[in-house]
């Protein structure tokens, strides 16, 4: 049985992914690392993507980009791009979308520079491999992208090779160069983690004037709430390579039903009264390999009961907000949240 994915409220969404499955086969058996994940971007709409290590929301952001390496595969589902298919297409077809109309942001930057080039040279060849201009139409663009994200002295770190910048000044040019060819899809993997919080927030706020003013499409892939609850408009929460949660972002940070989620929000510090003592979840997120039957979170959740030994379905109890448990509460107060209004198929 597949999940309907989160419905963004526009006819034609950017991207559309469906039951999708992504399994790593290793020696100890079959690795489900995302496992039956459905979710929309409409345009212009910023969807994040919440989970602890394990998770697989990273790997759902590889798997778009068709960027999983053996032994890993998607194994099944659909990812539908501007209404064409990515799963199955030709690695020279993917390489034409990628950085282009797709864009991904990783969390360490040197995956996405070469460190024996100059900036400038990597800026201008990512610009003209996408587009025909002179190299001096794509300087400029490579100057205004690096403003973009608030690198001071664009035109002298246009000419610096990345071992002489910092680890929070890469990270901006990485981020710069996703911004490079106005793509319909940006995917960024924890990318402002390693950044301080002021040029965190700068970056934030620049992302989501460039979703606004341009329609791009994006995916925040991070651990962090609270950096969700001020930059998306949806957040569809992940666990043990499945969406456990999904709704707009107001609904999730205000109203959680997932007792993970609950969990999730608790170890805030910003979420709980001052000198009060953080919630912890307790456990460790299960091997994938070989998950027992049932809810994956019922050794580590509270309101577990003997209905938890069946995996439960993911119910949609309004348009658009979804949950995957037999037990939801009502607004993250540990109440019981009633019976489930329709199963999700």
């Amino acid at each position: 049985m597949s999940d309907r994915p989160i419905d963004s409220g526009v006819a034609a969404p950017t991207l559309e992914v469906t039951d999708l499955q992504t399994h790593f086969d290793t020696r100890g058996g079959t690795l489900k690392a995302v496992n039956g994940v459905s979710f929309s971007v409409g345009r212009g709409e910023i969807l994040g993507i919440v989970g602890e290590s394990g998770s697989g929301k990273s790997v759902t952001g590889f798997s778009i980009m068709g960027l999983v390496d053996a032994p890993g595969k998607v194994a099944g589902g659909s990812i539908r791009f501007n209404g064409q298919e990515l799963v199955g297409m030709t690695e020279q077809n993917l390489r034409a979308l990628r950085g282009n109309k797709i864009a991904m942001i990783f969390q360490d930057p040197m995956m996405t520079l070469n460190p024996v080039l100059r900036v400038d040279t990597q800026m201008i060849e990512a610009v003209r491999a996408h587009q025909s201009l002179s190299r001096q139409e794509a300087n400029a663009k490579a100057l205004n992208a690096l403003g973009q994200v608030g690198i001071p002295s664009p035109e002298t770190r246009l000419t610096n090779y990345p071992h002489q910048l910092s680890g929070g000044m890469r990270q901006r040019v990485a981020i710069a160069i996703a911004l490079l060819n106005d793509p319909d899809l940006i995917i960024a993997d924890e990318p402002t983690t390693a950044l301080d919080v002021t040029i965190q927030a700068q970056i934030l706020y620049e992302v989501q004037q460039l979703c606004a003013r341009t329609g791009t499409s994006m995916i925040w892939i991070t651990h962090d709430l609270a950096v969700v609850a001020g930059l998306a408009n949806k957040v569809a929460v992940m666990y043990a390579g499945k969406v456990v949660e999904s709704g707009t972002t107001d609904e999730i940070i205000d109203a959680p039903q997932h007792p993970y989620t609950i969990g999730l929000l608790g170890s805030v510090p910003s979420a709980n009264p001052r000198g009060q003592r953080l919630a912890q979840i307790p456990g460790m997120t299960p091997s994938l390999i070989g998950l027992p039957p049932g809810c994956p979170f019922k050794a580590r959740c509270e309101h577990a009961q003997n209905q938890c030994d069946e995996l439960p379905p993911l119910i949609e109890s309004s348009v658009g907000r979804s949950v995957r448990c037999h037990f939801p509460q009502a607004d993250g107060r540990g109440k019981a949240a009633g019976p489930a209004a329709s199963e999700v198929s």
